[in-house]
């Protein structure tokens, strides 16, 4: 039977790995992308937050509407 020897790294490895966290290839290669693109997904991303924001604003103002309630 072979036994597998594993040190302290491997387990702190697996952990890390198992919380989400990104490890340092990881961060390293996010780095080395261009700044228009890491720019682009910034754009993307608050674009994207404001248009859900309006769509419950939409629908919280369209229900209170219906209900009766307004704002004059």
């Amino acid at each position: 039977m072979k036994m597998v020897t594993t040190s302290p790294y491997d387990y702190a490895e697996e952990n890390a790995m198992m919380a989400g966290k990104p490890d340092l290839q990881e961060i390293e290669a996010a780095e080395k992308k261009p700044l228009w693109q890491r720019l682009g997904w910034l754009a993307m991303i608050w674009t994207g937050s404001v248009v859900a924001l309006f769509i419950v604003a939409s629908l919280m103002r369209m229900f209170m509407n219906a209900a009766g309630l307004s704002t004059h």
